[in-house]
C-alpha cells in the first residue's frame, strides 16, 4: 500500500529551485543502481519495461506484466517510486481507475499518463478516474499529465502548438493534474514561459544538448526525466559489445562495464 511518508515526500521533491531528477529504469536492477547513486526517487520508463518484456512501447503491454515489473521495483527500494502507465491500459476511464487501484498495492507513490493521440478530453476524463481511484484508497498519488503536443509535432507554427498546450495543461489540472510533463520540448524561451503560465509543477524530457538539470530549473522546472534514453543508451551497449565480438572478434566494448562485485553487491543487502 502506498505510504503516506513517502508520498509526502515525493511531492516535495518538485521544486524548481533544486529540480528533482529521474533516470528512468525498467526493473530491478536498474533501480538498485540509481538509488546507489545518490537518487531521491525512481521512475520507470514505459518503453525500457515494454521493450524488456519483448514488446514496442505504446500500450502494447499487459496490464498484469506492467503491475508485476513494478511491484517488484517497489519492493527492492527504500525511495519513492513513481510509474509510467502510458494512456492507463485499458479503453475506458474505468480501465485507467481499475490500473490505479492496483497500482496503489504495489506501494507507487505517482503515475505519468499520457494523452498522445487521444482527444484532450479523453485524457481529462481519465485523469479524473485516476483521481478518484487515488482518493478511494485514501493516497495522495502525485499524478502527472503528459502532453505530447511537442512530441508530436501539434499544430503548424509555434504559436499554434503552444496555444494547445496551454489549453490541455489547464484542461488536466483542472481533472486532477498534480504536474504537467511536456517531453520533445527543448526550446528554453518556451519552455520558461509554459513554466510561468501554468499553477503545477513542469517536467521535462532531457537528454544531450538539452540545459543541465540546475539550467532547467533557473528556466521554472521542476522536473527532469531522462525518458527512454538510459534504456536506449543500455541497449546500445549490448549492440555494440554483440557487433564487436560477432566482427572483429574483440570485447573493448565491455571495458568500462560495472564491476562484478559491485553489482552484484546491491543485491545483497536485504530490505
Amino acid at each position: 500500500m502506498i505510504s503516506t511518508d513517502k508520498s509526502s515526500a515525493f511531492r516535495a521533491l518538485h521544486d524548481s529551485a533544486r529540480p528533482l531528477a529521474l533516470a528512468n529504469v525498467w526493473d530491478v536492477a536498474g533501480a538498485r543502481i540509481v538509488e546507489a547513486a545518490g537518487a531521491s526517487a525512481i521512475a520507470t520508463t514505459s518503453a525500457g519495461v515494454a521493450w524488456s518484456l519483448g514488446a514496442p512501447d505504446g500500450d502494447s503491454v499487459s496490464r498484469d506484466l506492467v503491475l508485476d515489473a513494478v511491484a517488484r521495483i517497489t519492493a527492492a527500494v527504500a525511495l519513492p517510486v513513481t510509474v509510467d502507465i502510458e494512456g492507463g491500459y485499458g479503453d475506458s476511464p474505468q480501465d485507467v481507475a481499475h490500473t490505479v487501484a492496483r497500482l496503489l498495492d504495489s506501494g507507487a507513490v505517482g503515475i505519468n499518463i499520457e494523452d498522445g493521440t487521444r482527444g484532450p478530453r479523453e485524457l481529462a476524463a481519465r485523469l479524473e478516474a485516476a483521481r478518484r481511484a487515488a482518493q478511494r484508497g485514501g493516497a495522495d498519488l502525485f499524478v502527472n499529465a503528459r502532453i505530447d503536443t511537442y512530441l508530436l509535432g501539434v499544430g503548424d507554427d509555434h504559436k499554434t502548438r503552444l496555444r494547445e498546450t496551454l489549453e490541455r495543461a489547464h484542461l488536466y489540472v483542472g481533472a486532477g493534474a498534480d504536474g504537467i510533463f511536456l517531453p520533445g520540448l527543448d526550446d528554453a524561451d518556451v519552455i520558461k514561459e509554459v513554466a510561468a503560465a501554468i499553477t503545477v509543477p513542469l517536467n521535462v524530457m532531457a537528454g544531450p544538448g538539452m540545459p543541465s538539470v540546475n539550467e532547467l530549473g533557473s528556466l521554472g522546472v521542476a522536473r527532469v526525466s531522462l525518458g527512454s534514453g538510459v534504456a536506449q543508451a543500455a541497449y546500445t551497449t549490448v549492440q555494440r559489445s554483440a557487433r564487436e565480438l560477432y566482427g572483429d572478434g574483440g570485447y573493448t566494448s565491455l571495458r568500462h562495464a560495472i564491476e562484478y562485485p559491485e553489482l552484484n553487491g546491491l543485491f545483497a543487502a536485504s530490505r
